[in-house]
């Protein structure tokens, strides 16, 4: 339907319940700069009586404009014309683009003939306060009123009507806890479109709702669907000043590493990694655990997926700007001449980035003990010689938490790394490179130097004696067989500072040159661009970081994917688990390049909400002569289950509570029917 009234309402159904994801919200783009209000959620859920809030907005006209709002009456029985609408919508975010309106109705079920009554929602702003002040049912309380979300012989049905801007469409919808049965359904869909003046659908709010729609043959849009055409999604919210920096799909590598920490950079691409910079926008939208949107997250940069950033940001390309990336939409301003003269100097802008210099410090490590230690005997306490990834496997481990597996591993102590750099002068040979002319200033001048100092890593020598060791706790823990040699420094998982992504992963190693290799070039990574200047923009020395290494068993697992213990766009709902997974070899999830399966699971209101399902046409899987290979997948068939989400999600709870109750950033997979759990870290997030 093309209703020229309401093409400036867009976006789905926002409520001020502080109840999902933040950058699940439509934006049209078109202008330079956006009006940013303060904005809450914004997946759709409908205001209940689970959460009560006060909501202070004034009255406004579905057009957005505030208006001196003529008194309506409590309800109506049906909304037969636009100006009916009008007379009963609240209106959120009024004047922008992300502009909401939406009405309130209750079905009474116990009414002959049944009733259904569009609310003044302005005015009531719940439905509980409707049916209580109005006398429908004044003296109901949280029992009786709970039943009208939980029981297929409820009295009342409440809903919400909105315009989705995205699909030119009126929807109605449940809060995703409503427990609704296919008969429920098909009742107020039949109330609802004979009683509203346009075509309108059924939105889905969860994945019950949705089995419920498909078992009622109710025809629906998802609020994945939706999702899928948003042009806005806001990753990491804050503010910052810098240069706009487009890197073209053509410029590759060395244009991302030519970046300054002044910088914003425009993505074409979502890269692996990036090195430190002011903010970051990208034309293609990734996960909330891919790396780039960590690190965007443990530097305290705004982060935000804009459709067509390249060509709606080039008239600022070079120029100093002030970016804000809000809920509800991003704002790009020019600075002033005396703006930019009033900036402060590079080295005081880079300290900004990040921890403060010196308060993120890398572990103190322990150089005393050179024994490998074996996956078993590690604990939390083990980081100063193994570095956490390693310690919090172990302890992990040591929780027994049900239906779980750890793959066994040793860790290669900090020891190992540090007699191997000494015997190689390594110390000197950082003086010597930072001494360099242009290394300090030039990022593509560093990212040479320090690829020749990595390539001079690889090649040095091992004592014969260590490599043996290595060798042989291969053979005798782990079998001979195929390995991962991950990175655990004292540099990464880290309550200040994640290090995602910064250092090298070898996927299955198989034989014993190879794992020699693999540990040299995990140790190498200590000099990857990207975690050089990660460290130093959040004050690490090149001197206080040391490289642990964890050989871990290789698994070949069916899906693979990545958790956090609570909103990652909300930290007020700890209530909620965040999953994203793919089939296969989990190393995909977090690379950003393709978007994950994502949901969410609130424990509270047990539902399972889609964000994103994976359409991939291929998985990475264990290739038997080492390495990993390309297959192709079964198109079609989603990842997450909901008896598995729920799964994860207790087992979230449980690592959760095994460290003290902070929350997690979990690498899982799965193997047949067992949960596999492996890499564990907290969960890092900072604003400026």
């Amino acid at each position: 339907m093309k209703n020229d009234k309401y093409q400036g309402v867009s976006g789905q159904p926002r409520y001020r319940n502080k109840s999902k994801p933040r950058w699940l919200a439509t934006l049209a783009l078109g202008a330079m700069s956006i009006a940013i209000l303060p904005a809450e959620a914004q997946l759709a859920r409908k205001p209940s009586y689970y959460q009560q809030q006060n909501n202070k907005a004034a009255p406004e006209s579905a057009a957005g404009q505030p208006a001196t709002r003529v008194a309506a009456p409590a309800s109506l029985p049906a909304l037969r014309s636009r100006g009916d609408f009008d007379s009963l919508a609240r209106v959120y975010d009024p004047g922008t683009p992300m502009q909401l309106a939406h009405v309130l109705f209750a079905v009474d079920r116990q009414a002959r003939p049944v009733r259904t009554y569009y609310i003044d929602t302005p005015r009531y702003q719940l439905h509980v306060r409707f049916v209580r002040d109005t006398g429908l049912a004044p003296s109901a309380g949280k029992r009786e009123i709970d039943r009208n979300y939980l029981v297929p012989d409820r009295r009342f049905l409440f809903g919400t009507l909105s315009w989705q801007q995205n699909i030119g469409s009126f929807t109605y919808e449940f809060w995703e806890g409503d427990q609704l049965t296919p008969a429920l359904l098909r009742q107020v869909d039949a109330e609802v479109k004979a009683s509203f003046f346009a075509p309108v659908k059924f939105k889905t709010n969860s994945t019950q709702h949705d089995r419920v729609a498909k078992e009622a043959g109710i025809d629906f849009v998802s609020q994945e669907a939706l999702i899928r055409e948003q042009p806005y999604m806001p990753m990491n919210l804050g503010t910052a000043t810098g240069r706009v920096r487009i890197v073209d799909e053509a410029s590759g590598a060395n244009a991302l590493n030519a970046l300054l920490p002044d910088d914003i950079a425009v993505l074409r691409q979502v890269p692996i990694n990036l090195p430190p910079v002011a903010g970051v926008v990208t034309e293609r939208p990734s996960t909330a655990l891919s790396h780039v949107n960590l690190l965007a997250k443990g530097w305290g940069i705004p982060n935000a997926y804009v459709r067509d950033a390249a060509s709606v940001l080039r008239e600022h390309a070079g120029q100093w700007v002030a970016l804000k990336v809000a809920a509800s939409g991003y704002q790009v301003r020019r600075l002033t001449p005396d703006e930019v003269a009033a900036l402060p100097p590079r080295n005081v802008r880079t300290a900004a980035i990040g921890a403060v210099p010196g308060s993120a410090k890398a572990a103190k490590p322990d150089l005393r003990e050179t024994r490998l230690l074996p996956l078993a005997s590690l604990r939390a306490r083990n980081s100063a010689q193994c570095g956490s990834k390693a310690a919090n496997l172990g302890a992990v481990l040591a929780a027994r938490i049900p239906s779980t597996t750890v793959p066994d591993g040793f860790c290669i102590p900090f020891a190992h790394y540090d007699r191997f750099m000494r015997a190689n002068g390594l110390a000197d040979r950082i003086a010597r490179m930072q001494q360099q002319p242009g290394f300090a200033s030039d990022p593509q001048i560093r990212q040479k130097a320090l690829a020749q100092l990595r390539d001079e890593i690889v090649k040095w020598p091992v004592d014969p004696a260590t490599a043996a060791s290595w060798r042989a706790a291969w053979q005798s823990q782990l079998g001979g067989g195929g390995v991962f040699v991950r990175s655990s420094s004292n540099s990464e998982d880290l309550p200040g500072f994640s290090g995602a992504g910064l250092y090298t992963t070898m996927p299955n190693v198989k034989t014993g040159d190879a794992l020699e290799l693999a540990v040299k070039k995990v140790w190498a990574s200590v000099f990857n661009p990207e975690a050089w200047e990660a460290r130093s923009a959040a004050g690490f020395g090149a001197e206080s970081v040391l490289m642990g290494v964890f050989v871990q068993t290789a698994i070949d697992s069916t899906n693979a994917g990545v958790m956090i213990t609570r909103d990652p766009f909300d930290a007020g709902h700890p209530h909620v688990t965040y999953i994203s997974a793919k089939r296969g070899i989990g190393i995909r999830v977090v690379e950003g390049q393709r978007v994950a399966e994502q949901v969410m699971y609130s424990s509270w209101s047990k539902a399972i909400q889609v964000l994103s399902r994976s359409a991939e046409e291929t998985a990475l899987q264990l290739d038997k002569d080492g390495g990993v290979k390309e297959v192709p997948v079964e198109l079609g068939r989603n990842v997450l289950t909901d008896e598995l989400v729920v799964r994860l999600a207790n087992v979230g709870a449980a690592v959760k509570r095994t460290f003290n109750a902070v929350d997690q950033d979990i690498e899982w997979a799965t193997v047949g029917d067992r949960i596999v759990l492996l890499q564990v870290r907290p969960y890092v997030e900072r604003r400026r």
